[in-house]
């Protein structure tokens, strides 16, 4: 099909090839909020227990989904060749929550295969353009083979409520040169535009896993270009657990408790401490098996033994936690002695590289909204070093304090020149760029009272901690 040409025609598209992977992507989000159907159950088994057993649901893609997001903050931008951050983009990002937004956005891009980012005019405040995070529940975006560029994007919003008898649909379309906002009335009904002029769609995806191929597709059919659920080799194995868990419960239920046998009793000896009879359900409950014979004894028939099922899921979980790249603990899984910090490090190597993955790979879609807001802003040609924009992430590991202050400190005494400067190591040890300025001008205020003294400290501290440059323990 050649490329539309015309707005409604990109409307039409962009709608179609949206429609035919919204299922997928509805079907995904069920697994992360822990809503998707029992499978594997056999259909005669639901018959016969109805809805006295309910489904049982191990949250296992929720926890492998958050483990990775909560590594994954973004703290700000810098250009090449400067110490701080640039201040102003990171002013109409978080003027626009975007500090917020993007931990939602990294669940979605990491359940649904990507989330996007829009950049649009804000005509309360032009030196602050509208950034938003945009679900790909209802955003899709056409991405040129070629360039890897965005050529268009759409965006549709159903809002339903049967109640206040609200049914309304919106939609709007991102172009290189203008953005067009819909109504629906039989038909996609102009509203407004934007002449933003900015040469490229406003729009970027933040794409997880994708791969290079154009036309090689993953196992629903999709195109791997537009990325991967972070689900896609967990889901069989949380179909499983959730079925063996299932089936605990209906063991639970049937087995578990000891049935008591009791001869020379029919049902209607059986009575309530009130003398009113028992019902079948009641004489089932209580786990009692009447024979009317005379001569018979008394007698029990063991428990069942639901350890296979507990042993199943572990394993279960075994195999999910090495897909996952998730220490053992994560998965509730016991280890034999309880984890030192070093160990425990050790145990989150894979979980920590997994997420430093994807601050590569996302902080370049982040780096092409910085440039887009500055665009927005200034309406002019880009100043070069913009192309060089650079994405300021949370350090993904879990040091202890004592541990990164260690480390901050040995670079910087390191002989006979420091490895990294007095404001890297700062910055190392967590200080904002507000601390770190206020802390550099009472530097400058000390260096001016007493000059002599400050150089002095100086040595001395270059030399505190022994031949080896180690500083001693840091509290």
């Amino acid at each position: 099909m050649a490329v539309p040409s015309e707005p409604l025609e990109w409307v039409d598209y962009l709608t179609r090839r949206h429609d035919a992977e919204i299922g997928e992507l509805e079907q995904l989000d069920r697994y992360y909020d822990g809503t998707q159907p029992l499978t594997y159950m056999h259909p005669e088994v639901m018959r016969e227990v109805g809805e006295r057993i309910k489904q049982v649901v191990i949250g296992w893609p929720q926890l492998i989904v958050d483990a990775i997001e909560e590594r994954l903050d973004v703290e700000g931008f810098r250009l090449p060749d400067e110490d701080e951050g640039d201040d102003e983009l990171w002013r109409v990002w978080q003027a626009n929550d975007m500090d917020e937004q993007t931990q939602i956005g990294h669940v979605d891009a990491l359940t649904m295969r990507r989330y996007y980012v829009a950049v649009g005019t804000n005509e309360n405040d032009a030196n602050t353009p509208l950034v938003t995070a945009e679900s790909p529940l209802e955003v899709f975006a056409d991405i040129d083979p070629r360039t890897r560029n965005t050529r268009a994007a759409l965006r549709r919003i159903h809002e339903e409520d049967t109640t206040a008898r609200v049914n309304e649909k919106y939609a709007t379309l991102y172009l290189p040169d203008e953005t067009i906002w819909y109504d629906w009335a039989g038909g996609w009904r102009e509203q407004d535009r934007d002449q933003h002029g900015l040469g490229e769609v406003p729009v970027i995806p933040v794409v997880n896993r994708a791969r290079l191929q154009a036309n090689r597709r993953d196992r629903s059919g999709r195109s791997v270009r537009y990325g991967a659920s972070e689900l896609a080799p967990i889901i069989p194995l949380s179909d499983a657990a959730n079925k063996i868990a299932t089936d605990m419960m209906l063991g639970s239920e049937f087995v578990a408790i000891p049935l008591r046998g009791l001869w020379g009793v029919t049902p209607d000896d059986l009575v309530d401490e009130d003398g009113n009879k028992l019902t079948a359900i009641q004489a089932l409950l209580g786990r009692l098996l009447t024979l009317a014979d005379p001569e018979g004894k008394q007698f029990e028939f063991p428990a069942a033994d639901l350890s296979n099922f507990h042993n199943t899921i572990n394993q279960l979980a075994r195999l999910v936690a090495s897909l996952a790249g998730l220490p053992p603990d994560y998965m509730g899984l016991a280890t034999d002695n309880p984890p030192s910090a070093e160990s425990r490090l050790a145990g989150e190597i894979r979980l920590i590289k997994r997420a430093e993955r994807k601050q590569r790979a996302w902080g370049g879609s982040y780096e092409k909204v910085g440039r887009l807001i500055r665009k927005m802003q200034t309406g002019e040609e880009l100043d070069p070093r913009y192309e060089r924009l650079e994405t300021v992430w949370r350090d993904a590991s879990t040091p202890t304090v004592a541990q990164s202050a260690d480390a901050a400190v040995k670079k910087y005494q390191t002989k006979p020149r420091p490895v990294v400067p007095l404001r890297q190591t700062r910055e190392d040890l967590g200080y904002t760029d507000a601390q770190i300025r206020r802390m550099e001008a009472e530097d400058e205020q000390e260096l001016q009272r007493d000059p002599v003294g400050v150089i002095a400290q100086g040595i001395a501290g270059s030399d505190t901690g022994g031949s080896d440059g180690d500083p001693g323990p840091v509290d």
